[in-house]
């Protein structure tokens, strides 16, 4: 005989409205079970499982179920739900009935115009193109380019605009697409409860005319497009390449003599431009005083097409062109030694070193002048004073909130600095200032 399990439903009596607020914001219930609630209007955006225990005929519906489970959300906001969460990578299905099996629409990916380049999809939008293909492609591109890119690349496109970052530009567009946010738009718009066709239609109209108005901004077009064109690798998986002559490349001078004409033709065209420019322009060497800031501003500069140019890049074209003058294998990737190519350029230096040796060298002229006053160092203040030079050699200046920082902070930070040199600290930090930077 077959045993037979008896299933008891309990109805609590409380609110579909509070229950669905409670599993939305609170970490009590952590499972939800409904028949048709979590459809439309509700965005959930813990939910990492959906159970289907019944098909779906209508593939409008379906969609939107399986839409509950699509929603993003930040570690921060799904720890506070789920504190044994670490990220929402994915949802999970679990299908009982087969309703998957028979799916009532073709899923189709996010880019759905492949074969349109990333500028003219730009350019698409701002002119009103808002169609779905269009917009879900867009929002794929962005998706993928924020993946790319580095840090300096983001805040570039938060300056330009006005703090939104790829992923917001990218969600807006989606969100504008999700029919749940159309329906509830529509509800706000014309006050009904249950909008019609044509008012859901002139919502997502309306919602997508604003989640697109970013684009049409030239400024923000054109960094998208300038960042893309940066982070660009062409792979040709097609062609067969085959080595027709192993040896000395006759053309390397030549791209070095364009790299570094194309170097020399940027500072002249920015010199009144760029404050880093300004000031090696305007101000006789000795005097110069250059903030960290201002140097990374002329790196990213460079960086930009047309010129496409970094200090490795520079600094290998000098060492094809005027190896004797140039010291060093290249620069150690740090940003200052973009000085040491802009004084070379100019002509200031007959010897193209590595920031850090120019800092070493004056550090040690430095002292011996020291020395020569009368002033004489403890074991303990040329620990410091070390310290101290290294951290010009990268970031061209120490004042005395950089005793907070490494290495100076396992040191004792600023109370052990002030024990170390006593009251003439400032002074000192002055004087060396001075002597090292550029």
């Amino acid at each position: 005989m077959n045993s037979v399990t008896k299933i008891t439903y309990k109805v609590t009596g409380e609110k579909p409205e509070d229950l669905i607020a409670s599993f939305r914001n609170s970490y009590h219930p952590r499972i939800a079970v409904t028949v048709d609630m979590i459809s439309t209007g509700t965005d959930i955006k813990p939910i990492e499982c959906l159970l289907f225990m019944r098909d779906i005929k209508s593939p409008v519906y379906f969609e939107q179920m399986k839409g509950r489970g699509t929603r993003t959300i930040s570690v921060t906001d799904l720890k506070a739900v789920t504190p044994d969460g670490q990220h929402k990578t994915h949802f999970v299905i679990v299908d009982a009935v087969g309703v998957c099996e028979s799916d009532k629409t073709d899923s189709r990916p996010l880019e759905r115009k492949k074969s349109v380049p990333f500028d003219k999809l730009l350019i698409s939008v701002a002119l009103g193109n808002r169609d779905e293909d269009t917009l879900t492609t867009l929002a794929g591109r962005l998706a993928r380019l924020e993946a790319e890119i580095d840090e300096s690349a983001r805040k570039e496109i938060r300056q330009v605009t006005g703090g939104l970052t790829l992923p917001d530009l990218a969600n807006r567009l989606l969100d504008a697409l999700d029919p749940d946010k159309q329906v509830e738009k529509a509800r706000g718009m014309f006050q009904v409860g249950e909008p019609t066709t044509q008012q859901i239609q002139e919502a997502a109209e309306h919602l997508a005319k604003a989640v697109c108005a970013p684009f049409e901004d030239p400024r923000i077009r054109n960094k998208l497009i300038e960042i893309k064109k940066r982070n660009e690798q062409t792979i040709d998986t097609v062609s067969q390449d085959q080595v027709i002559f192993a040896g000395y490349d006759s053309q390397a001078k030549v791209k070095a003599q364009g790299v570094i004409a194309s170097f020399k033709k940027f500072m002249a065209e920015n010199r009144d431009e760029l404050t880093a420019l300004q000031i090696f322009y305007s101000l006789p060497y000795g005097q110069r005083h250059l903030t960290y800031a201002q140097v990374e501003e002329l790196a990213a500069a460079i960086k930009k097409p047309p010129y496409s140019l970094t200090p490795e890049l520079l600094w290998q074209a000098y060492e094809r062109l005027e190896q004797s003058r140039v010291k060093g294998a290249g620069p150690k990737k740090l940003l200052t030694d973009l000085i040491s190519l802009v004084r070379f350029a100019l002509g200031e230096s007959d010897l193209l070193e590595p920031y850090t040796d120019t800092v070493n060298r004056r550090f040690e002229s430095w002292l011996a002048a020291q020395k020569l006053q009368g002033r004489e160092f403890t074991p303990e203040q040329l620990e410091w004073l070390k310290m101290i030079k290294e951290h010009v050699a990268t970031s061209l200046a120490v004042e005395m909130e950089d005793f907070e920082l490494a290495p100076f902070f396992e040191k004792g930070g600023p109370m052990k600095a002030f024990q170390v040199f006593g009251p003439d600290l400032p002074k000192m930090l002055k004087e060396v200032n001075e002597a090292l930077a550029a």
